[in-house]
């Protein structure tokens, strides 16, 4: 089957409506979309020399992208609050959503962002992830700490990199086809399609 990869990260406000809308978008495309979580802040920091989030720095970018997000959750009907602290601190959530299975990781990281963007909860309170993810706070705690999961993080945010990513939500076909924003998802899944129709091709 067709495959796209989303990459995500949970203090970026794009990628809440992203994750909200990629999987009905996906059936109808027939694409199969894998779930990939990973941390822009180094990107940032690598990238631009930041260590904050743009639309911090940037004050009028700011406002526009927040003005932008409430008319874009409004289109989709998706609840939407500005978070009090922005950008949140997603590590934690990031961690435990590596150690989920497919499945569970997209209901997880819908939960997630509905935390941040529309409730005006703390997702970095490892409380708040155990009542999302309906285990118990050790349960999250330790497989958030686990090494091996630390480390399938560190190696997303690698491959984010390698890929040439530089914000979220961005999403890499099979032919390793990067679009970056909530607005490319039908290209990048257009994209997806057509590249496994020309691997056919060849064949």
């Amino acid at each position: 089957m067709t495959r796209l990869e989303f990459f995500f990260e949970f203090a970026s406000t794009y990628s809440y409506p992203a994750a909200m809308r990629i999987e009905a978008l996906a059936t109808q495309y027939e694409v199969d979309v894998t779930w990939t979580p990973f941390l822009l802040g180094p990107l940032f920091h690598e990238q631009q020399g930041l260590r904050d989030s743009p639309f911090n720095v940037v004050p009028e970018k700011g406002r526009y992208m927040w003005r932008d997000m409430e008319r874009i959750c409004a289109t989709e009907e998706l609840p939407f609050r500005r978070p009090k602290t922005f950008p949140q601190n997603g590590l934690l959530a990031a961690r435990f959503a590596v150690s989920l299975l497919q499945r569970e990781r997209s209901t997880f990281a819908k939960a997630v962002y509905r935390a941040n963007f529309a409730d005006g909860l703390d997702i970095s309170d490892v409380a708040v992830l155990a009542e999302l993810a309906d285990l118990s706070i050790e349960d999250v705690t330790t497989r958030s700490e686990d090494s091996d999961t630390k480390q399938k993080l560190r190696e997303n945010t690698e491959r984010a990199k390698a890929y040439g990513i530089f914000g979220a939500p961005s999403f890499v076909t099979a032919d390793q086809e990067l679009f970056w924003g909530n607005d490319r998802i039908e290209q990048a899944l257009a994209w997806a399609c057509s590249a496994a129709e020309r691997k056919t091709e060849l064949a």
